[in-house]
């Protein structure tokens, strides 16, 4: 059965009374592709034109690159020097899906430079790594990012490095630095929730031996990648799926993801929020509306909020017929991540948040 949803509608006022949430962008660095590519590179443009236009309740920032220092973190030394030098051979660069040039380099590097600092702003209400406990916002974004088919040791897919694992390891330690001296203090526990329509199979396999990160994947079964790693959670869909039958599914998922923790609930997110799944993708297969991707997108923001978990969004894969139709999929996952942080009730009670979670640690 086809659900149908009604998104709300917010005016430019609205917005203003709240202030911005983050969002941070690396759309300047243009990969020289050839004619008929099917990467779709102005997507990224027009998606921060159109939240600079028309959310004002979204500030977008270009991002910094993430150092080799940061992205050695969850890649090998090896890979990190052949992408940076450009010594990759023409099979790891078919893989990938770009040809080498400086300026991939560069993007590459700013994509996880975002993930990094929407990361950062949601945990501490920092972008840059300022020191000190930080006061978090809630939510934060990644304009591109969700380059989930990296591995530790090639790229893949279209993605380079891997963003959120680069972002949720260094997120770990400047938690641990962060928190050094408070008794009881516990590691930063990162659930990674992935709806783009491919399985993040890179993601899956830099995790798959720590248990301080939990992936969930909800991901056509019949799309690439075609040989997918296992993940924490991985869950399957038929061709076809539309609206309703999705929306059923991941709230099981996300009823499993969270009781799957326990007691120990995680201390950040990551939500891949694809727009991939939408019936008019090139690279689909599923059948989600825009509504229905609209609420997907709500409910989990929701469960987030409901749990106080911060989260730092990226836009994952997005591949439409219609180039419009996704950058107006991706704009209302802004609109609708502005929501969530006004939500949270912005800085002052994401901050009493984090003090109480200071002051229960040092009780413990």
């Amino acid at each position: 059965m086809q659900a149908v949803f009604a998104a709300p509608q917010h005016s430019r006022g609205l917005f203003l009374e709240s202030g911005p949430v983050r969002a941070f962008h690396s759309d300047t660095f243009v990969l020289p592709l050839p004619p008929g590519h099917s990467f779709p590179m102005t997507k990224y443009r027009l998606l921060r034109e159109a939240a600079e236009a028309t959310l004002p309740g979204v500030r977008v920032t270009e991002a910094l690159p993430a150092s080799d220092g940061e992205l050695a973190l969850a890649h090998e030394p090896g890979w990190i020097a052949a992408v940076a030098e450009g010594t990759t051979t023409p099979a790891q660069q078919r893989e990938i899906g770009f040809p080498w040039s400086p300026r991939m380099v560069e993007r590459a590097r700013r994509s996880v430079g975002a993930t990094i600092q929407a990361a950062r702003t949601a945990l501490f209400g920092d972008s840059n790594d300022q020191g000190g406990p930080g006061s978090p916002e809630g939510v934060a974004a990644n304009l591109a990012g969700g380059t989930h088919h990296a591995y530790a040791h090639k790229g893949s897919g279209y993605c380079v490095f891997n963003d959120v694992a680069v972002a949720a390891r260094l997120m770990q330690a400047e938690w641990h630095r962060r928190r050094a001296g408070i008794a009881g203090a516990r590691l930063l526990r990162v659930l990674v929730i992935d709806l783009d329509v491919h399985q993040g199979n890179g993601t899956a396999s830099i995790f798959r031996d720590d248990p301080t990160v939990y992936t969930l994947s909800m991901h056509a079964a019949r799309n690439f990648p075609f040989r997918k790693e296992p993940g924490d959670l991985d869950v399957e869909l038929a061709d076809g799926t539309t609206d309703g039958p999705y929306l059923e599914v991941l709230d099981a998922a996300l009823d499993r993801a969270f009781g799957d923790h326990g007691g120990e609930p995680p201390g950040l997110a990551f939500y891949l929020a694809g727009a991939d799944p939408h019936e008019n993708d090139r690279l689909g297969r599923l059948k989600l509306s825009a509504a229905g991707l609209a609420e997907r997108d709500r409910r989990v923001l929701e469960r987030l909020r409901s749990a106080r978990i911060p989260v730092a969004l990226s836009m994952a894969g997005g591949y439409g017929r219609d180039l419009a139709v996704t950058v107006s999929i991706q704009r209302r996952t802004l609109e609708l991540a502005w929501e969530s942080w006004r939500a949270w009730g912005a800085r002052g009670s994401a901050a009493a948040g984090l003090a109480d979670a200071a002051t229960r640690e040092r009780a413990a």
